[in-house]
């Protein structure tokens, strides 16, 4: 799938040129990388092994300008050809958009053509990719060889599902761009013609006939039963709606320091009765509270607060003797 960076407006896509060993793949990525100007490419990175053959893949990002406002940037990528590398290839093709098989042209190796194509096919079903909707273009390589195969004769052989297909010379340059034009062209078409299923059920929800039918459902549903005031979900709501019907009460102002800090909390209203004794508590609870405030004078208001003055302590009688003898 393409992926969309919104964030940096960029659409990023990943083709996989894949194919036998020295088909081809890794002088697809070299001439590309020569031709393409230096401000639209990144460095090419090949890992390859002592006999130069790639090891692991060829990554070669480029730039090809800008789609609706969106900057278009290409991965390509290539496996190892060798048979014994099969987990490096199944590693590069996760997360593939688009694949160029590229076949030797070559009738010696052709067995070797169709046992990489069918490892293609194997490897991107255990990813579970649908191979007739994923873009996959077949580039026959070698074509400036002498006693090549011509497309009439390899079309039977590797394209029976009628895939588009190009005669190239990688060395040369002859059909290696015309490749990566066709494979670029496909992805994007299928990114263009795949929706996602959010604006799918957008679409259809703004139909009028299909909105019309989706508010007689809602219109249906059964509401609720309303709960009662002994149900936690009515004293919760009670709780919920208290500060507001406080508010409106200017007359009750719980001093600070008060043991009760009872608050209106008004319950459920199902009749009038109710709501009188309720009135009623509430008016006990205020006339209790002001009962317990002591009344304080005008000369206490006015006196500064200052802390309690030390009790004088009180002179010890004087003992027997002394009393007796007159001694202080």
């Amino acid at each position: 799938m393409v992926s969309i960076k919104y964030a940096s407006r960029e659409v990023c896509c990943k083709i996989v040129y894949y194919g036998p060993g020295l088909s081809g793949k890794t002088t697809n990525l070299i001439y590309v990388h020569s031709k393409v100007p230096q401000n639209t490419r990144g460095k090419l990175i090949s890992l390859a092994t002592e006999a130069d053959r790639t090891l692991y893949f060829d990554f070669l990002p480029i730039n090809i300008g800008s789609i609706n406002g969106f900057a278009a940037k290409f991965q390509l990528y290539t496996v190892p050809g060798q048979v014994y590398y099969n987990a490096t290839r199944k590693l590069v093709l996760r997360g593939v958009d688009g694949v160029v098989f590229v076949a030797d042209s070559q009738p010696d190796k052709m067995d070797e053509n169709i046992e990489s194509l069918s490892n293609l096919e194997e490897n991107l079903i255990e990813y579970g990719y649908d191979i007739n909707e994923l873009p996959i273009v077949i580039q026959y390589n070698k074509c400036d060889l002498p006693g090549v195969l011509s497309s009439e004769q390899l079309n039977p052989l590797l394209n029976q599902k009628g895939r588009p297909f190009f005669v190239a010379s990688a060395t040369v340059g002859n059909g290696v761009f015309d490749t990566l034009k066709g494979i670029i062209k496909l992805v994007l078409d299928t990114a263009k013609n795949t929706a996602s299923p959010g604006a799918k059920k957008a679409k259809i929800i703004e139909q009028p006939e299909q909105a019309e039918a989706v508010q007689e459902q809602v219109s249906h549903v059964p509401t609720a039963p309303q709960a009662s005031s002994t149900q936690p979900t009515a004293t919760a709501s009670a709780t919920m709606s208290a500060p507001a019907d406080v508010a409106k009460d200017d007359s009750y102002r719980p001093y600070p320091g008060s043991m009760s800090q009872k608050i209106k909390q008004p319950i459920a209203e199902p009749s009038q009765p109710q709501q009188v004794s309720q009135d009623a508590s509430i008016e006990q609870v205020k006339n209790k509270e002001q009962a317990e405030l002591k009344p304080v004078t005008e000369s206490e208001a006015k006196a500064p607060s200052m802390a309690p003055s030390v009790k004088t302590r009180k002179e010890k009688k004087r003992g027997f003797f002394k009393r007796l003898f007159g001694l202080k």
